[in-house]
């Protein structure tokens, strides 16, 4: 559940600000309203800290040092560290310079353009050209252009020129290089010697790695207090800071207040407060949905919904569809345990994969698909498991293809009804609960589902429904959205009536966007179909290398079937994850325009 915030102003004397600051820190539940950018001093740290950091990641040695480097000693090996950087990037730059240089000048060979300079203090202002044979001749044949023939450059004619070619004769000018080729290979050879002489410097750096990442803690920590510092608004007298606390907290706060003296206003939040932080109260099953909402960057607004739980429940769902292989979730279970075992710590991400490779287990058990081996299914206990009318080769079941496909279709489209009608109906529990008429119109919409449900049942799977019942509900749920779609708390009944016809040609475009939305689920069918032909298609070709081949077919099986679970997981992310954030959130209401709540605190962890 989304908790109840209130607002917070506290005040305290001027003197008394770092104090103030301090105290608040060590409390870590205010968030702070208007929040100012960190001083530029400990923003720049953070970014060179960060940066070597990333550069040492590089070189990771055998053991890290368990012993932290005084400030002292960090500080020197960080100046050391920069210097490196900045020394090996400028190399790199040079080097790819002088490569570019020594490409272009390869072809025309070895040669002094200190003599060609000097040369041309001499008074021979020579140039040199390529061009085809044709110019060539013309060149050769003008008594006005004085020229000696050169070696052929990538098969065209060259010569040295006395003088700039005239304009009708088309060539290509060669620029003196300001070195010779055998110049530019040594000076590759040194910035090659110091690149690497760098990264032996690093990598013996990267045994203090621990001690770079607990600056950078520190540093993060110094941001923290230096924007909180520059968010305070102060007079000669009096400094204060505004934000906004959690309810639940406002009992610790006021004892902190006493505590030190200050004082201090709460209050409910405004209603066109649009800055308000949303802190989202997990329950032990729907944190586990945390890591996607961190990973997409989403969070609700303050006066949105909290759908983690059911958004939890459908991903599972949706997941193991579109993996669809119970040989892939026996995969992805491995690599889930291995990883468990070596970090011996159960985080809610592992504990999210466990999960979501037991349902793949369960949904490719149920539809018989082991890395998509037919012959699978001649194992009496895999072919138990399986639900005849969802097996993927239903020939073992005496069930015809077209429909076991439409049973997986019908499957998919009523889970879209499901989803989409229990957005409605969670939209319609929070408007009645405002006092909202509005919460008819999102009636009228759950009518419209069930509709387009059955709309699509005729036209994609062909059953056999009485389409006047269909297009009647249709058109009273049209009615519904039209009628009552624009009232809300605070208008008359007519203003909000007068408001939903206005907007009536939106909700028709709206009607149809319903049946395109239900149909959309389709790709949960789609999608892991598709990833089953493709696991099939490997195995046949797999399965073409006899004797001693064998062993480029487990290649191709074993890269095969990564690839198709990489495409898998993709699938997933693009698939799975948008029937939850835009079909199913858009039923509810939820726009995910939530600001996360970051109170002002000391970090244990580096923060994203």
């Amino acid at each position: 559940m989304i908790e109840k915030m209130k607002k917070v102003c506290v005040v305290a004397s001027a003197s008394r600000k770092e104090e103030m600051l301090a105290a608040l820190r060590d409390l870590g539940i205010l968030h702070l309203a208007d929040k100012k950018a960190a001083s530029r001093e400990s923003t720049e740290r953070f970014s060179d800290l960060s940066r070597a950091l990333m550069a040492l990641s590089e070189f990771k040695p055998e053991k890290e040092s368990e012993t932290l480097l005084s400030d002292e000693e960090f500080e020197q090996v960080f100046r050391n560290t920069l210097a490196c950087l900045d020394r090996r990037t400028a190399l790199v730059q040079e080097r790819g310079a002088a490569a570019t240089e020594a490409d272009r000048v390869r072809a025309w060979g070895e040669f002094s353009p200190a003599e060609c300079k000097a040369l041309a203090g001499e008074g021979f202002d020579l140039h040199f050209y390529r061009m085809t044979k044709k110019d060539y001749l013309a060149a050769a044949e003008d008594e006005g252009i004085r020229l000696i023939r050169l070696a052929p450059v990538d098969k065209m004619e060259t010569a040295a020129v006395l003088g700039k070619l005239p304009p009708e004769i088309s060539a290509t000018e060669f620029i003196l290089p300001e070195k010779s080729l055998s110049e530019l290979k040594a000076q590759i050879a040194a910035c090659d010697k110091g690149i690497a002489d760098c990264a032996e410097e690093l990598k013996k750096t990267a045994v203090h790695a621990a001690s770079f990442r607990a600056q950078l803690l520190k540093t993060q920590n110094e941001e923290i207090w230096s924007s909180a510092s520059a968010t305070a608004e102060s007079d000669s007298e009096l400094v204060w800071l505004s934000g906004y606390i959690p309810e639940p907290d406002e009992a610790s706060f006021k004892a902190e207040a006493s505590k030190n003296g200050w004082a201090y206003l709460i209050d409910d939040v405004a209603a066109d407060d649009d800055q308000t932080p949303t802190k989202v109260r997990y329950s032990k099953v729907s944190r586990l949905i945390k890591p996607v909402f961190d990973i997409l960057s989403i969070q609700p607004g303050y006066r949105e919904q909290d759908i983690s739980l059911w958004f939890f429940l459908f991903f599972i769902l949706f997941f193991a569809m579109i993996i669809g292989d119970a040989g892939y979730g026996f995969l992805i279970l491995l690599g889930t345990a291995a990883f468990h075992l070596k970090t011996k710590k159960l985080n809610d991400v592992l504990f999210l994969l466990y999960v979501l490779s037991g349902a793949t287990i369960v949904w490719g058990a149920l539809t018989g698909t082991w890395f998509g081996i037919e012959k699978a299914m001649e194992v009496p206990f895999l072919k138990s498991l399986v639900i005849p009318g969802f097996a993927n080769y239903p020939q073992y079941f005496d069930v015809s293809s077209t429909a076991q496909q439409n049973n997986i279709m019908k499957f998919s489209f009523t889970i879209g009804a499901v989803q989409m009608a229990l957005g409605s109906l969670l939209a319609i529990r929070k408007k009645i609960a405002e006092k909202n008429l509005s919460w008819i119109a999102d009636l009228g919409w759950v009518i419209a589902i069930v509709a387009m449900y059955l709309l699509a049942l005729v036209l994609v799977i062909g059953e056999s429904i009485p389409m006047i019942p269909v297009f009647g509900a249709i058109g009273l749920a049209f009615l519904l959205v039209v009628l009552f779609s624009g009232m809300e708390p605070g208008k008359t009944f007519g203003q909000g009536l007068k408001a939903g016809l206005g907007g009536a040609f939106t909700a028709f475009l709206n009607t149809i966007s319903c049946f395109g939305n239900v149909m959309s689920y389709i790709r949960l069918f789609a999608v892991g179909m598709a990833g089953l032909a493709i696991a099939q298609s490997f195995n046949d070709i797999a399965s073409g290398f006899k004797g001693p081949l064998v062993i480029v077919g487990v290649a191709v099986v074993i890269i095969g079937h990564a690839l198709n679970l990489v495409m898998g997981f993709l699938s997933v992310v693009v698939h799975g994850v948008r029937l939850n954030v835009l079909e199913f959130s858009g039923q509810v209401g939820l726009e995910w325009t939530g600001i996360p709540y970051e109170p002002f605190k000391e970090n244990e962890k580096l923060q994203n």
